[in-house]
C-alpha cells in the first residue's frame, strides 16, 4: 500500500481521491475545524492533525519516507479574484510546503492550486519554486487541468505540480482526458431536484442543458453560501438556477420559478459521493464544498503517480 500525508487538506476532496487511487493516508493536516470535522466524520480511522502547517512542520520528520506529500495550497496568493500577491501574501504557504517536503523527504509530491498560478507574473515565482525542489532533490513539472475533462460537470480550471525524486522514475504520465463529456447540470441533478415531488423537475432539467460554471466556495472573511460573482450568477441563471442564495432543501411539488442548489447539489457537481456528508451549518458547509479539488480529477492523477513510484525506476518526464 502506497502511503500519504496531506496538507492543507480541507473537506476531503484531494484526500478521497487519493484514496480511490489506492493510498493509505498517515496524516491529513488541516487548520479549519468544521473540515476536521467532515473528515472525522466521514472517516473516523483517518489521523486527522487539526492544525496550522507554520506549525505542524515542526513534527513532519515524523513522517520520513511517506511515499507522497500531497496537498491544496491555499489559492488567493495566486487568485484573479484577488491581489495575486503571490509569495507576499501572508497566505503563501508554498515556503512551509517545502519545509515538510524537506522532513518528510517523499518520493513524489502532488499539490494543487488555481489557474492564477500560471499567470505570466508568477513566472519567477515558478521558475524559483522548481529550483528549490531540484535543491531538494526533485524534479517537478505542472498543468492545467480541467474538472470536466474528467467526468466532473463543471469546467473547475486547476493547477496540478508534481514531482519526484530526480532519477527515480520515468514512468509517470499525465492523465489522460476521458473520451465523453461529463452530464450535463439537469441529467446530473435532476433526482435531486425531484426529491420532494417538485413537478417542473424534468422540465427543468431539460432547461440546464450545459455543465455548471466552475463553482465558488468563497472564504472566512469574503462570500457567503451563493455561487458567486455576478458574472457566476448569470451563468447560473442561464441554465435555470438562481444562485443567490443556497437551499435548505429541494424545491416542493408545487414550486414555481428558478430552484436554488443545496448542498448535496453542488457537492455532487464537484464530483463528491452521496454518502460524503460535510458537517456545519448551510454556510460552513458550503464553503467546504466550494473550495474543494475535485475527487476524480485527484484520482486521476494520484493513480498515474502511483503507477509510476510502484515501477521505481528511471527519472521523472517532464513537459514543456
Amino acid at each position: 500500500m502506497l502511503t500519504s500525508i496531506e496538507l492543507c487538506a480541507g473537506a476531503g476532496g484531494q484526500a478521497l481521491g487519493l484514496e480511490m487511487a489506492g493510498f493509505e493516508h498517515n496524516a491529513l493536516v488541516e487548520i479549519d475545524p468544521h473540515c476536521c470535522n467532515t473528515l472525522r466524520h466521514n472517516r473516523p480511522d483517518w489521523n486527522v492533525i487539526e492544525d496550522d502547517l507554520r506549525v505542524f512542520k515542526d513534527r513532519a520528520s515524523d513522517f520520513k519516507g511517506v511515499d507522497l506529500v500531497a496537498g491544496g495550497l491555499p489559492c488567493p496568493p495566486f487568485s484573479v479574484a484577488g491581489k495575486q500577491l503571490g509569495a507576499r501574501d501572508e497566505r503563501n504557504l508554498f515556503p512551509d510546503a517545502l519545509d515538510i517536503i524537506d522532513a518528510a523527504r517523499p518520493r513524489a509530491i502532488m499539490i494543487e492550486n488555481v489557474r492564477g498560478f500560471l499567470d505570466p507574473v508568477f513566472s519567477d515565482y515558478r521558475a524559483e519554486l522548481k529550483a528549490k525542489l531540484r535543491k531538494l532533490g526533485y524534479d517537478a513539472d505542472w498543468r492545467l487541468f480541467n474538472a470536466s475533462e474528467y467526468g466532473v460537470p463543471q469546467l473547475r480550471p486547476r493547477v496540478i505540480i508534481v514531482a519526484a525524486k530526480t532519477g527515480q522514475f520515468d514512468a509517470f504520465d499525465w492523465p489522460k482526458p476521458r473520451p465523453h463529456k461529463p452530464k450535463t447540470v439537469g441529467e446530473t441533478l435532476v433526482d435531486l431536484m425531484a426529491a420532494n415531488g417538485w413537478r417542473g423537475a424534468k422540465t427543468w432539467a431539460g432547461r440546464a442543458n450545459e455543465i455548471a460554471p466552475t463553482i465558488v466556495g468563497g472564504s472566512k472573511k469574503h462570500g457567503g453560501p451563493d455561487l458567486g460573482p455576478t458574472r457566476a450568477k448569470k451563468a447560473w441563471a442561464s441554465l435555470g438556477v438562481n444562485g443567490m442564495t443556497i437551499a435548505e432543501e429541494a424545491p416542493a411539488s408545487d414550486f414555481v420559478g428558478m430552484p436554488r442548489l443545496t448542498v448535496q447539489m453542488v457537492a455532487r457537481l464537484q464530483g463528491f459521493p452521496d454518502d460524503w456528508h460535510f458537517t456545519g451549518r448551510k454556510t460552513a458547509a458550503y464553503r467546504q464544498v466550494g473550495n474543494a479539488f475535485p475527487p476524480p480529477v485527484a484520482q486521476a492523477v494520484a493513480e498515474c503517480i502511483g503507477v509510476a513510484l510502484q515501477r521505481n525506476s528511471g527519472t521523472l518526464r517532464r513537459t514543456a
